[in-house]
């Protein structure tokens, strides 16, 4: 028996009755993160980790009917056991356990294998059948360590203070922007944000995350500031009058899709950071390894080459149609701009796939 079936509500857990991530209403959900592709309103139960409860109420709402569990907590749920698992993608991003009669599976949602600092670190789960995403499942896509992203930010600021201009970081206001924002040196200069992403801080400072003094963009009004500060904004303000108000500014762009330098071109910003919540080609095989699985279901993105690979490893693997990640809005990944170029049939098949 299928513990878990794709439907056109979302993924449905057959023995418990629930779902994980619909993107339709449900009667009862379980939420991996706040994303908005992952988080969607209108359920009438909603389950998620204690760490995710501040982002998913300033996502969908104070009065939101949410029950929150500890990671490693298990819970009965009719005739399953489910526990949540870290997985490293965003604060309170979690990875779901479900076992009934002795076969267990796990539902990665959205992953990272990197610690960043800002989360609780990516814990592989031992089960029979692993369901994980496959964003970035191309030999191209490998990160940089956080210290070499560290290194690279720093010096990018401080560069653009010393001749006088302001910095501005466009990146998704949950999850990378607290990235950013954990590792900067405020005695660079000041760190301003958009109101997007100072909303999602204070949920990380509310759930107890560390997080450097941040001030509303708005409410600088001596040049002098301006000029040496670095600005955390999402993708939406790029080209705007509200950050066309920083005058002579540099700009920079934090996406995985940066390590495609076409991308890079096109979104037309100074600088490109390679920096993604999601796991990298490497993080992807070293976290399906972990586990153990002998199946492996492959959810959004480079699926075909995911399961390409799951099988040249011996391992029995298929895909679930979902709806996750498809479009480029805020809390998403950005699809870019030569997507058709990676598609499956148009890689270079001289690429090693381990």
């Amino acid at each position: 028996m299928d513990l878990v079936v794709s439907t056109s509500n979302g993924l449905y857990c057959v023995p418990g009755d629930f779902y994980i991530d619909p993107w339709k209403p449900v009667a009862r959900a379980v939420i991996t993160h706040g994303h908005a592709d992952h988080a969607r309103g209108g359920s009438g139960h909603y389950l998620t980790a204690t760490s995710g409860a501040a982002i998913l109420r300033k996502r969908l709402g104070d009065h939101l009917p949410l029950q929150t569990v500890e990671y490693g907590q298990i819970l009965q749920d009719h005739d399953v056991q489910l526990s949540l698992h870290p997985a490293g993608h965003v604060l309170g991003s979690a990875q779901v356990r479900l076992e009934h009669r002795g076969q267990v599976w796990v539902v990665s949602g959205d992953y990272k294998t990197e610690d960043d600092g800002t989360c609780a670190p990516f814990i592989p789960v031992r089960c029979h059948t692993f369901i994980t995403e496959s964003t970035f499942a191309l030999p191209i896509y490998q990160w940089p360590t956080q210290a070499q992203l560290k290194s690279h930010i720093l010096a990018w600021w401080r560069s653009n203070a010393e001749q006088g201009r302001t910095s501005v970081a466009f990146c998704y206001s949950l999850g990378k922007a607290q990235r950013i924002l954990a590792m900067l040196d405020p005695s660079i200069g000041p760190i301003l944000t958009h109101g997007a992403v100072e909303r999602m801080n204070a949920a990380y400072r509310e759930t107890g995350v560390n997080l450097p003094p941040t001030q509303y963009a708005g409410q600088v009004t001596e040049p002098s500031d301006l000029r040496r500060s670095l600005v955390l904004a999402p993708p939406s303000a790029q080209g705007t009058a509200w950050v066309r108000r920083f005058g002579d500014y540099a700009d920079a762009f934090a996406s995985g899709w940066m390590q495609v330098r076409g991308t890079r071109r096109r979104r037309g910003v100074d600088r490109g950071f390679v920096m993604s919540d999601h796991a990298d080609w490497s993080g992807l095989q070293q976290a399906v390894k972990a586990t153990g699985a002998q199946r492996v279901i492959v959810t959004h993105g480079q699926v075909h080459v995911m399961v390409r690979w799951l099988r040249e490893c011996g391992l029995e693997a298929n895909a679930f149609p979902t709806e996750y990640g498809e479009e480029d809005s805020e809390g998403q990944e950005a699809v870019p701009a030569n997507a058709a170029d990676l598609s499956p049939d148009k890689i270079d098949p001289t690429l090693p796939l381990v």
